[in-house]
């Protein structure tokens, strides 16, 4: 019997799109069950968006002031008692943060390798995964005689839809807790643009755009067609915008429909955070930059003339 054990990732009382595609993924190994388990100090709610997702059987929710913040250190003992409990045959996290972090713990509690960066399921066992910063894919077969923990790549996969019914249940764990770990603080940066990680349309600038100011023109043409914004890993080591939008292979991987950049000539760590947008364009003045080998359309110009002329277009 084959059952899957899914660990929710979720903020602020909001599932993410992420565990959405974590269980859409699960889908394609024909599985006898799927269930979720949410870590929250609150689980309720977000265990109430868990449960309408197809394909989920049940939604378990372990409600503990240790989860009032993601931390590994508390959660992987909890998922590890919930996966005895339940006999679980696979444990799949999201390639989040949260998940990158949390489910290599899981693995050492079980005495396991984990499988990263799941992309495509051939069976139960038998997966394809990204390797040399995804210009190569490996397939790899797990172990059957053992609980496979594994994380899923968001962008290979669709999120499930949300029609189902799951039972919910409030599982109550007894499993003793490190107290060598505790919450500081978190710093986060808000923004009322779309979260860059699950974003439709994404506009990212690069090392061309020449000055944290500058990067003022990225973000109107971003707020004009309704996209998040990212940018290279070389914007981000000059000081023009955060690390948390970096977009790459040390930074996120995303897939939106439309991904728009502009002075990023598209060295292969950026490329590999990219290769499964639907529709790329790219804007360099270097006629030669690599991001033209694989943009779907490519403007060679300088973006201080291109981007004005976009929006008198968009107006």
């Amino acid at each position: 019997m084959s059952t899957i054990l899914i660990i929710a990732d979720h903020s602020r009382g909001a599932l993410s799109v992420a565990t959405r595609k974590a269980v859409r993924c699960a889908a394609d190994f024909c599985a006898d069950a799927v269930d979720i388990l949410v870590l929250a100090e609150d689980g309720a709610d977000v265990a109430a968006q868990a449960a309408r997702l197809a394909g989920v059987r049940r939604v378990r929710h372990v409600d503990h002031p240790a989860h009032a913040h993601p931390m590994a250190a508390t959660a992987a003992p909890h998922i590890l008692a919930a996966l005895e409990d339940g006999g679980y045959s696979h444990v799949l996290g999201t390639n989040t943060s949260f998940g990158k972090d949390v489910m290599p713990r899981v693995a050492a509690l079980l005495g396991v390798a984990m499988l990263t960066d799941l992309m495509h399921v051939h069976g139960r066992y038998q997966f394809d995964r990204p390797t040399y910063a995804g210009n190569a894919v490996d397939t790899v077969v797990a172990p059957e005689d053992r609980v496979l923990v594994a994380t899923v790549r968001a962008a290979s996969f669709e999120p499930a839809a949300e029609n189902g019914a799951a039972a919910i249940e409030n599982f109550a764990v007894a499993a003793e807790l490190p107290g060598h770990t505790r919450f500081v603080r978190a710093e986060e940066h808000d923004s009322e643009r779309p979260d860059l990680g699950t974003a439709a349309r994404v506009v990212t600038g690069g090392r061309g755009v020449g000055s944290e100011q500058n990067f003022g023109v990225i973000y109107d043409l971003a707020d004009r067609i309704g996209a998040a914004v990212g940018a290279s890993r070389a914007a981000v080591d000059a000081g023009y915008v955060p690390n948390d939008m970096q977009v790459g292979q040390t930074g996120k991987i995303i897939a939106p429909e439309l991904y728009i950049c502009f002075g990023i000539s598209g060295a292969i760590q950026h490329l590999a955070g990219i290769k499964d947008a639907g529709t790329i364009v790219a804007v360099n003045k270097d006629a030669d930059a690599p991001i033209f080998e694989i943009a779907d359309y490519g403007l060679v110009g300088d973006l201080f003339e291109v981007i004005p002329a976009l929006k008198r277009a968009l107006s």
